[in-house]
């Protein structure tokens, strides 16, 4: 039976091990794949560069990079907002003064309403939201969608009768990873093994494993991993922590910078008008509890990053090492 073996690549310590894994095992029409979301880090984008080398000099086989594109979806959205957004904010009130209001407000989201080529920025364009954890669309549009893609593009073209998708996912990571399940048949035939599978090899590993194989191969980890990062995707994360974004304000100031011109943005094409890239529970406020308060964007996000916890009180600690960034600083223990 013609066998296919993808492994996803993000750039992260889970990935690059599986790829290793991947390699070690003997896997047979190997493909490596970076759903690239417009959304990482120069750092991660280069180290992608770096491991694509060093694949080719274990096995001969680089990384093919993929994208999302939402140019239909937000030319959609434009035809929408041109055809039915004057009646609904109109409503019943009909006046002059009514329209030339909803007339301003219409121009300025066509005016935001644009493809910028960026994944990320364009699928929230076309949402008028960011991603959040109750709505986590973000992994599905950048990445599940665009790999999908071209592993059906694969199968086509070189008759793959068997798909084997090599997912770097960890039990320890989340309770939903937790239930994973190391084989699972998405379509085929449980018997013959013909069909499309998801193999999850790393679900019992810890991330000191993951680091191990790096060390065992001689490849690099990420340098982001040595600068206060738990995770090396998007950045940052809808689920990134305290201690990270006080990292990233502190070494990468543009990061913010960028977030807020994409808040503005989004907010216009947005009907509310209105959009954070963190979800309100991200920070405690009282418009947690009042939804007449503004919603906390990434400059007030980042402030609370400094505050120790309760998030009322700056940390002084955070306050004196705001000026003095460390050249190591590692939630993994690799600066010892």
């Amino acid at each position: 039976m013609k066998e296919l073996n993808v492994v996803s690549v993000s750039g992260g310590k889970d990935s690059t091990a599986l790829a290793l894994l991947a390699i070690e095992e003997g896997a047979s029409n190997l493909e490596f794949v970076f759903a690239d979301t417009g959304h990482e880090h120069q750092t991660t984008y280069d180290y992608v560069d770096y491991l694509d080398k060093e694949l080719k000099r274990l096995c001969g086989k680089g990384i093919t990079r993929v994208k999302a594109d939402f140019a239909a979806q937000i030319a959609g959205k434009r035809r929408y907002v041109q055809k039915k957004w004057l009646k609904e904010f109109m409503g019943e009130d009909r006046s002059n003064r009514s329209r030339r209001k909803a007339k301003r407000r219409i121009y300025q989201a066509l005016k935001a309403i644009k493809p910028t080529g960026n994944p990320f920025l364009d699928l929230c364009i076309w949402k008028g939201r960011f991603p959040s954890t109750r709505a986590r669309f973000c992994s599905q549009e950048l990445k599940h969608v665009p790999v999908d893609e071209y592993i059906n593009k694969l199968r086509k073209e070189h008759g793959y009768q068997r798909v084997v998708h090599w997912q770097g996912v960890r039990r320890d990571e989340s309770r939903a990873r937790a239930n994973l399940d190391e084989w699972e048949l998405n379509f085929g035939d449980i018997e013959s093994g013909a069909g499309f599978w998801t193999y999850r090899p790393l679900l019992d590993w810890k991330a000191e494993d993951c680091f191990a194989m790096h060390t065992k191969y001689g490849i690099k980890w990420n340098p982001l991993y040595e600068q206060g990062m738990g995770r090396v995707g998007c950045m940052p994360c809808i689920h990134a922590g305290k201690r990270e974004l006080f990292e990233i304000n502190r070494r990468f100031p543009h990061v913010p910078q960028t977030i807020d011109a994409w808040e503005k943005r989004v907010s216009s094409a947005s009907k509310r008008g209105m959009s954070t890239f963190f979800a309100a529970d991200k920070t405690p406020g009282a418009h947690k509890k009042d939804s007449r308060i503004k919603m906390p964007n990434i400059y007030d996000v980042i402030e609370w990053s400094k505050t120790g916890r309760g998030g009322n009180q700056y940390d002084l600690i955070s306050a004196i090492n705001l000026d003095s960034t460390p050249t190591c600083s590692s939630i993994y223990g690799l600066c010892e």
